[in-house]
């Protein structure tokens, strides 16, 4: 049956669409009251219905069932869930995965720029300073090494003085507890320890015109030509000068700038005292310990202060190659490898805990991705993208492990023997690969938001530009390398021979584009030769620099143009403001719909009781209702409800009890009301609407499923909209079929004037004959037309009582106008 349209407030929004998506309201969400049995609006032809979805509850309801739904949903993303029908889904989906990642980087961020302070660099600054810029004899220090004879002075002086602190700056010796320390501070940890490499003899080819002259020939380092025996006077056995492999010295290879050398070599330790290790570095100096085999030289010692926990690895190398002379380096490798010791170590270890969680989580949401789309998966960038983060992720958490067994293994293989050389080498080596890894994991962490926020055209016009114009970019690569090649072996044949940055080829291709950023020595150029090397510059500034990095920025710029004029074409996938706003509206919508409700029952428990006895029958409480637009089962429900004693009559106590209930409801939504609107004056989310934001339902525990899915509130809703729909639709019909008959009616009073206004000039013409003077013929027809303008505004007053009778404010139809004076005069003037 159709149902009378709801009145007062509630009719302004009785067929609003937005206002009721989800029109059972729960009264949990303001406390218990005289909604909680819900208003479905049906009729009670679909408590049948009713009874089906409340068994479909009872099994949706168990623990089980929710606990298994509540774990895929935790793995829900835009690629499990099918949301490409429902745009809602789609965006909370999206959120959900935002929030989540925005966490996970979090916490990705806290983990490693924990690991790291500005403390690492003043640590690795200060230590060396101390070992390469100390002066020695001539003025010379470690950087300008270029002799081998050097190395003996730099050892004499500057590298012993730095590593032997034994008096103070007022000349007072150090106690033995004070000894080894480096600057008072950091702990030398073990000994000192000199390695050096070397080649065999004959180990190059000598042309035949001079193999009576050369009586020997040692060529680069190769592993394959490293000398492996005993070398020095007869007689000598000591480790620095015999061979230990690279396993009995528990060492690493370490990349040179002329090679790559193995972990071991010719091995002596320095002593716990200045004086010992300078009798040591004597010995080896007399008995011509670097000769013309050496080919590297390594000083290798480990300091580590407790006032910041950091251990510093230090490695200074002398390259000495076939030419002859010498080439120095160093390695301060400033590492935080005891992990744990202060409060905010600890904060770190709890954010590496996460982020093993994260990774779990997210390793198994790629199984699950990967398993639902096989290969297909591998075709989307950000999905391979998401494989290496994890890759990375994982290889850090094995690191990490590792290294904490290791550096307890080796800390305590220090503390039981002193006197031997601490190798942290190799170990702070993989730390500083495992912070390399780590900046990686980080660098793509970040990239991977623009996944994330893809749905917003402005957000993807970095990566639609590239697409687009990645055929045009392909072509420049090809032209632009074939210049770059021809210009890099052209100036490493021209200048290799006088210029360090065009020594090779790869040094002359970073050279090339250094010289495109502005950074390039000219004047080597020149004098390296006159002609060509100004030549050279020139050419290459104007091909390079004004030709081809200009094609290349018309090419970005065009396209950049492109997708600019298009985005005006576009829509986004969602705005997250817009959907932020419809959630409040649709917040609002629910609060008032649940007042209008508090009002209809407040004015039936006022008004419903028609004979005055302060006795509420049913009879009387559904008639009220059902003339509000409300159901048979919700009415029966609510009054149930209040009926304590079952006689079907809500006596005054039963109606005491209701009043109140109503009261409090209304007060809790007029608070939330308060909370609201005080929560959007502050610029924030109100709580309400982030519930309603963050759930997929809001019908709380009687949200049950139908046999075909249809969920029991969404079922309820529709069958309530069905309702007033028919009698909406019955209204507009009725007044759609008098409109109709209007103007039926309209229509056949033309018709009549019409044949009044011709049988009129019928008569004027005709009647009367001759005999007739003008002044009768005019009086005849004044006669004539005053009756039927008299017939007119009779039928004219007929219309204008009835119910479609015309409005003041229309415009006067035909038979106003002819009522009115000027139009009776005009139209005497017209006959």
């Amino acid at each position: 049956m159709a149902l009378s349209r709801p009145d007062s407030a509630r009719s302004k929004t009785a067929w609003s669409t937005a206002t009721h998506d989800n029109e059972v309201f729960q009264a949990s969400s303001f406390g218990s009251g005289p909604l909680d049995g819900g208003f479905d609006n049906g009729s009670g032809s679909r408590s049948g219905s009713a009874k089906k979805v409340r068994q479909v509850e009872e099994g949706n309801d168990s623990c089980w069932y929710k606990f298994t739904e509540g774990i895929k949903s935790m793995w829900s993303t835009r690629h499990t869930v099918d949301t490409k029908e429902d745009k809602e889904l789609y965006i909370k989906t999206t959120l959900r995965e935002l929030v989540i990642y925005l966490l996970f980087l979090a916490v990705l961020c806290a983990l490693t720029f924990g690991m790291t302070s500005s403390t690492m660099f003043y640590y690795t600054k200060v230590m060396s300073e101390l070992f390469l810029d100390a002066p020695f004899e001539n003025k010379n220090t470690f950087r300008g090494i270029n002799h081998p004879f050097d190395f003996w002075r730099f050892a004499e002086k500057p590298l012993v003085d730095g590593l032997y602190w034994e008096t103070w700056y007022n000349s007072r010796n150090l106690t033995e507890d004070e000894r080894g320390y480096i600057y008072y501070e950091s702990k030398l940890l073990g000994l000192p320890r000199l390695r050096q490499v070397r080649v065999k003899n004959n180990t190059c080819t000598i042309d035949t015109n001079f193999e009576n002259q050369l009586k020997g020939c040692y060529g680069p380092y190769k592993g394959y030509n490293e000398f492996k025996g005993t070398f020095g006077p007869e007689g000598e056995n000591a480790t620095g000068w015999t061979f230990s492999t690279s396993e009995e010295l528990d060492g690493s290879k370490h990349p040179g700038i002329l090679a790559t050398y193995n972990g071991g070599g010719f091995v002596r330790n320095l002593g716990k005292k200045k004086s010992e290790s300078l009798a040591i570095i004597e010995d080896l100096k007399s008995k011509l310990w670097i000769d013309r085999a050496t080919r590297a030289v390594f000083v290798d010692f480990t300091v580590y202060n407790a006032n910041i926990n950091l251990f510093c690895v230090v490695r200074l190398t002398m390259e000495f190659p076939a030419t002859g002379g010498a080439m120095a380096a160093s390695a301060f490798r400033t590492v935080k490898l005891i992990r744990y010791v202060s409060a905010l170590d600890y904060v770190i270890m709890a954010c590496e805990c996460l982020f093993v969680l994260f990774i779990i989580y997210y390793s198994i949401e790629e199984i699950i991705e990967i398993k639902e789309h096989k290969l297909k998966y591998f075709t989307e960038f950000w999905n391979v993208l998401d494989i290496f983060v994890l890759a990375v992720s994982c290889v850090c958490i094995a690191f990490s492990v590792y290294r904490t067994i290791e550096v307890n293994r080796k800390l305590d293989q220090l503390l039981k023997q002193p006197d031997e050389h601490a190798d942290f080498e190799y170990l702070a080596y993989w730390q500083s690969q495992f912070n390399n890894q780590i900046a990686v994991a980080v660098f793509f962490a970040w990239i991977k938001m623009f996944k994330y926020i893809s749905f917003n055209k402005t957000m993807t016009q970095l990566s639609v530009t590239l697409s687009r114009c990645r055929k045009d970019l392909l072509g420049f690569t090809v032209m632009f390398m074939i210049m770059l090649i021809s210009f890099a072996q052209f100036g490493n044949l021209l200048f290799g021979t006088e210029i360090k940055d065009f020594s090779t080829v790869w040094n002359t291709i970073f050279t090339l584009f250094r010289i495109i950023l502005g950074d390039f020595d000219f004047y080597a150029l020149q004098r390296a030769h006159l002609f060509f090397g100004t030549a050279y510059f020139f050419l290459y500034v104007f091909l390079i620099f004004f030709v081809l990095l200009n094609m290349f920025l018309a090419i970005i710029n065009d396209t950049y143009s492109e997708v600019k004029g298009d985005e005006t074409l576009q829509e986004n996938d969602f705005e997250v403001g817009d959907y932020f706003k419809k959630g409040y509206e649709k917040m609002m919508d629910k609060l008032n719909f649940k007042k209008d409700k508090l009002t209809d029952i407040q004015l039936t428990l006022a008004g419903a009781d028609a004979n005055g006895d302060n006795h509420l029958e049913f009879s009387e409480w559904r008639n009220d209702l059902k003339k509000k637009g409300y159901g048979d089962t919700e009415i029966e429900a609510m009054f149930a409800k209040y009926d304590t004693d079952g006689d079907r009559i809500l006596d005054p106590e039963e109606q005491r009890h209701l009043a109140e209930d109503l009261l409090k409801q209304k007060d809790s939504l007029n608070q939330e009301y308060a909370k609201m609107a005080q929560d959007a004056k502050d610029g924030e989310t109100p709580a309400a609407l982030a519930d309603l934001l963050n759930s997929d339902d809001e019908s709380g525990d009687t949200r049950g499923i139908v046999d075909d899915g249809v969920p029991y509130e969404e079922y309820a809703v529709l069958a309530r909209r069905v309702d007033r729909m028919e009698h909406s639709i019955g209204s507009i019909v009725s007044k759609i079929d008098a409109v109709l008959i209007k103007l039926d009616t309209m229509e056949k009073a033309k018709t009549r004037r019409r044949e009044t206004m011709s049988k009129l000039l019928d008569t004027i013409i005709e009647g009367g004959g001759d005999e007739l003077t003008d002044e009768d013929r005019k009086n005849q027809m004044e006669n004539l037309v005053a009756d039927e303008l008299a017939r007119w505004d009779e039928e004219a007053m007929n219309s204008s009582s009835s119910d479609l009778g015309t409005s003041s404010g229309r415009p006067m139809s035909g038979m106003s106008m002819l009522r009115s004076p000027t139009s009776s005069s005009k139209g005497r003037d017209m006959v």
